[in-house]
């Protein structure tokens, strides 16, 4: 509402007075309000923590523990995950290519996605290019559909992620469901969330004490039905893995095998056509060499022979159920089978898993004792 001075009553002087104070007090008022503008947002006093997953930003799984993060305000959640299904992509890093990054929002919280694998993720949130905090106090990867145990580890991107932050020197954690195609279904990925929060919540907590293991990651299994789970055990990496099962495809029965490499724009590809040339002069030396050989043409290389002197065979890889599985107590794909959640502590060197074992077992326990 607007402020004024009736003329009549007031002496002239009196008047043009008051009018210089109000028009003081008016840019005082808007000053004080710049100034405010200008200050610094203040640093949040909630624990950061950074979640990315293997399965891309647009999972269920992803979203439904940011959702579960974001619940009871205690923490600052932030996102950073791949853009598309990384699952498979191990600890690779993308070196020589431009990656692209979008924010987004995940179930509330600010995020981003990347066009690379989780181990770009996290290291590139971690560099403090996109967020502005120093460093996370816990890193999450996950909630992942389909258990990572055993030797599945070493071709896992959601387990890379949660490594990748212990190489930066961050607390982490991996968890998945051990999902199982055809009978499992969202509700249960919620239910997995519910199950793990106490351990997210209590890994943070002692952190922050500094008491939680600070020479490994831990890999969290969910059994299959999370919310009869059994309890929760600490256990080994089991020697299993899924059996990497290739199939030869025929172009006559599926013409677009021909181009699915080629549409893929695998770095593969990329690499071997900028070493056509070197390539082509060695197969060469090799034909002339032995003339018996059939040579088994790379799809990124083209005219190096004629099409009588050359076979072109195209090939697919698909994981399939694992086999054998060890029967040895305290293996994670056991445990996990059993129907107990698993803690696998997973270190990043090849000694020390006694000792790395005895002191997760010994923050599990305090951890669960609900001592304080």
């Amino acid at each position: 509402m607007a402020t004024s001075v009736k003329n009549n009553f007031l002496n002239p002087a009196l008047v043009s007075n008051l009018q210089q104070a109000l028009i003081r007090r008016k840019d005082s008022v808007q000053e004080q309000h710049q100034n405010k503008a200008k200050e610094p947002t203040k640093a949040s006093s909630k624990p950061v923590v950074l979640v990315t997953n293997g399965e891309g930003i647009d999972s269920p799984g992803l979203t439904y523990l940011v959702e579960a993060l974001l619940r009871d305000a205690l923490l600052d959640v932030h996102v950073c995950a791949p853009q598309s299904d990384r699952s498979v992509s191990g600890h690779s890093v993308t070196t020589g290519e431009t990656l692209a990054v979008c924010s987004a929002q995940v179930g509330g919280a600010n995020a981003y996605e990347v066009s690379g694998t989780p181990a770009d993720c996290v290291s590139l949130a971690l560099s403090g290019a996109l967020f502005s905090w120093s460093k996370p106090v816990l890193v999450i990867s996950g909630l992942n559909k389909g258990a990572t145990c055993g030797f599945d580890t070493l071709y896992s991107g959601a387990v890379a992620g949660a490594r990748e932050a212990l190489i930066c020197g961050v607390p982490s954690l991996c968890i998945s469901l051990n999902w199982e195609k055809n009978v499992s279904c969202e509700s249960d990925l919620k239910d997995a969330v519910t199950v793990c929060l106490p351990l997210i919540h209590a890994a943070i907590r002692d952190i922050q004490k500094g008491i939680f293991p600070n020479n490994c990651f831990l890999n969290i299994g969910i059994p299959r039905c999370p919310l009869t789970n059994k309890g929760i055990k600490v256990t080994r990496q089991s020697p299993n893995r899924s059996s990497l099962n290739w199939q030869a495809v025929s172009t006559n029965r599926n013409p677009s095998a021909g181009h699915y490499m080629s549409n893929q724009q695998s770095l593969g590809i990329m690499l071997a056509q900028l070493g056509r040339d070197a390539s082509a002069a060695a197969a060469a030396r090799r034909l002339n060499s032995n003339r018996k050989n059939v040579e088994v043409e790379s799809i990124g290389i083209a005219e190096k022979f004629s099409s009588e002197q050359s076979t072109k065979k195209y090939f697919r890889m698909e994981l399939t159920a694992k086999g054998q599985q060890s029967k040895e107590d305290g293996l994670d794909s056991r445990v996990l089978e059993q129907g107990f959640v698993t803690v696998t502590p997973l270190s990043l060197y090849a000694n020390g898993h006694m000792e790395i074992q005895s002191s997760v077992s010994s923050w599990l326990a305090i951890a669960l004792s609900g001592d304080q």
